[in-house]
């Protein structure tokens, strides 16, 4: 009877430590573990200005609103645009997409988040948002938004100086 009970016993806690050493999916981290790529994309970013080389709202070509500004990404957060004469302050960071009801279909994309904190009517607003990234290198970066509620598609592009 002792026999079969440390069998069992021994039977039960060989498959609980086999189940606690696999793993479900192939690349060994959880599905939304963007950190590595989140890391490399602030790393880019955080390095020399950045021009606006594309800005297309729903449809309109818009680029030239922000002509002759460089964009800081500061490692404090920080967002500075400036053309000279003109300076204007916000926030940015990049995170994983934990908005269920986002525009993307896909549940481990990066969120490039853009705040400057300014009236509606400033040009600087319409960069607001929770931008998709859609490719980065060491000297562009793509994003994209599709509007929740009216389908409408936004396109945003730095460029490093």
């Amino acid at each position: 009877m002792k026999k079969a009970f440390y069998f069992g016993l021994l039977t039960m806690l060989s498959f609980s430590l086999m189940s606690s050493t696999c793993s479900s999916d192939d690349d060994g981290g959880s599905p939304n573990d963007n950190s590595q790529q989140i890391s490399q994309i602030e790393n880019t970013v955080e390095s020399g200005t950045w021009q606006i080389t594309n800005f297309n709202d729903s449809g309109q070509n818009e680029t030239s609103n922000f002509n002759g500004y460089d964009f800081s990404f500061n490692s404090d957060g920080s967002l500075v645009a400036t053309n000279g004469s003109n300076t204007m302050t916000g926030t940015w960071s990049v995170t994983n997409d934990s908005n269920s009801d986002d525009d993307s279909s896909s549940d481990d994309d990066i969120d490039f988040n853009i705040l400057f904190p300014v009236p509606d009517s400033n040009d600087f607003e319409d960069l607001n948002d929770d931008w998709d990234i859609v490719s980065s290198s060491s000297t562009r970066i793509d994003l994209i938004d599709i509007s929740g509620g009216n389908g409408e598609t936004d396109m945003l592009t730095f460029e490093k100086n």
